[in-house]
């Protein structure tokens, strides 16, 4: 048991311990529901966003009845790199792969043997359980054309700590269009599709029938009964139904359930109940039925007396997709608020996320927070919740955020380190953000902006002064920029960004995004 939770535990047996954890029935051991959106921005929540076009009711209940964390950091700008970084505690880019996204098959990215949230919660007794978008990898049997769906589906969450999953490999553009049940397939993708125009949101597609029997009629995988229209309504029901049933159990035992909706991601597709109910166009329609589907898990918890005693965390995997400024032109809401860029970029409106949390019997109502966290601090969070001491060879870029969630003040969290989908990287500590490059860094232009003689190679940013990251500070702070870049090479090539000893990264210790290691690539 660490520190922190010795002294929660002796003081609530003596009953000494004022407010919300005085309660003697409160455990430490709450149910944990982790909801994680897919290209949400920060200024898609109506409570973070005093100037957006649609409401998030849902979301703005859990900002009154919770912590909101106004700098909290998703550990990478684009998909299967953040979804590890959550699930792991540890950056991704310490695995094989260094930029990126994986498609709806492959090698799990998160090896065996690593300690994941589930595997931590369900060896402590949870009984634990995912609903929605893996997209960390999965093993079919055969090839596209020729595969063999009678076989069970390997490496993916039920291999990672998970007793239960229902869901989708990927995200829908990557094919293999069906539902999995645990390890298995319930409606072989038979079918074939491609990308089809959506009519009602910007530059967006439909993965809709008609499906062809044929390759020729596209390379995306699809099951006959598969609708991409109703992926959050299934998803929901799905994780309601799973709640319920737990209540019902009348279990001793916590849960973790972790929801990885595929919203307001591409394709934008708000059910007909939804459209038309913003001032945003179709996704501003899409956000507020993905709100509303939010709104029926807390409505689960509410109906099964588990609302004190759960832990509720929602998050966004990256900033928002590109079409965001097309929609500010449009409409006049700004989906990563007043921050630069979004999805892929280093710039904050690829990272900088919305990040709430409720915990009734812990955390008292209606706080902000501007605390610097990361998603890779949530799995030594909850170790730390549940007394769970870690070793030197789990969660490497994790630091626990308990303390704040107990309105105690944390010591300043070691820096952070930020990736862009291109592989480039930044580093944040405190008020300051140096870019290891110029440019940012994510797969659109500019990626990388080389630096003209006499140029600094980096940016470096004061963001308690400019937090739209519009005055480069690198010329007159040269020893902040150095100071830095010291902390930066020490994060990477030490292998953890915690105390603790060295342990390197898999594979390749130098890679060719290390961009300020480049002149001592041979020592690395």
């Amino acid at each position: 048991m660490t520190a922190s939770a010795e002294v929660i535990a002796s003081t609530v047996a003596l009953g000494l311990l004022a407010g919300p954890l005085a309660a003697a029935t409160q455990p430490l051991r709450p149910h944990v529901l982790l909801v994680y959106t897919d290209d949400q921005g920060y200024g898609d929540v109506s409570a973070l966003n005093p100037e957006s076009k649609f409401q998030t009711p849902s979301l703005d209940r859990l900002v009154r009845e919770g912590m909101a964390f106004t700098d909290a950091h998703s550990s990478d700008t684009v998909c299967t790199p953040s979804r590890y970084g959550l699930l792991t505690g540890r950056y991704s880019w310490r695995t094989g792969m260094k930029r990126g996204v994986m498609g709806a098959e492959g090698k799990g990215l998160i090896a065996e043997g690593r300690t994941t949230l589930a595997s931590l919660l369900r060896d402590a007794g949870y009984r634990t359980a995912m609903v929605g978008k893996w997209h960390l990898g999965m093993t079919f049997h055969g090839k596209k054309g020729s595969r063999d769906w009678s076989r069970p589906v390997l490496d993916g969450p039920v291999d990672k700590g998970f007793d239960y999953f229902y869901g989708i490999p990927a995200s829908m553009n990557y094919g293999v269009l069906t539902y999995i049940e645990n390890r298995r397939v319930l409606d072989p993708p038979s079918l074939w599709t491609r990308k089809k125009p959506n009519q009602i949101a910007i530059a967006d597609y439909r993965i809709t029938p008609p499906y062809e029997h044929s390759r020729a009629g596209g390379e995306l995988e699809v099951a006959p009964s598969f609708d991409d229209q109703q992926v959050l309504t299934v998803f929901t029901e799905r994780a309601v139904q799973w709640i319920d049933d737990f209540a019902s159990d009348n279990s001793d035992e916590p849960f973790f359930l972790y929801l990885a909706y595929t919203s307001p991601h591409k394709p934008v597709i708000p059910i007909t109940e939804f459209q038309g109910k913003s001032e945003a166009g179709a996704y501003g329609d899409f956000m507020r039925e993905t709100d509303a589907h939010i709104g029926s898990l807390l409505d689960a918890l509410d109906r099964n007396d588990l609302t004190r005693d759960t832990l509720v965390l929602v998050t966004s995997d990256n900033g928002p997709e590109t079409t965001y400024r097309e929609r500010l032109k449009r409409f006049g809401h700004a989906s990563a608020g007043k921050l630069r860029g979004g999805k892929r970029d280093l710039y904050e409106g690829g990272h900088r996320v919305p990040f709430i949390v409720r915990w009734p019997a812990v955390t008292k109502p209606a706080q902000r927070s501007s605390d610097l966290v990361c998603q890779t601090d949530v799995l030594a969070t909850i170790a730390d919740v549940i007394g769970r001491e870690l070793g030197p060879d789990e969660a490497e870029d994790s630091v626990s955020f308990l303390p704040i969630l107990q309105g105690e003040q944390r010591p300043p969290r070691p820096p952070v380190i930020h990736h862009s989908a291109a592989g480039y990287f930044a580093i944040r500590h405190g008020r300051w953000k140096l870019n290891m490059i110029r440019g940012s860094g994510g797969s659109l232009a500019p990626r990388f902006v080389e630096a003209k003689p006499g140029e600094p190679q980096f940016e470096l940013y004061d963001l308690a002064a400019d937090l739209a990251e519009t005055n480069d500070m690198t010329g007159r702070e040269p020893t902040v920029a150095a100071r830095l870049r010291e902390e930066i090479t020490r994060i990477v090539t030490s292998g953890r960004s915690n105390t603790g000893p060295t342990v390197g990264n898999d594979g390749a210790q130098w890679w060719k995004e290390l961009t300020w290691l480049e002149s001592n690539a041979s020592e690395h």
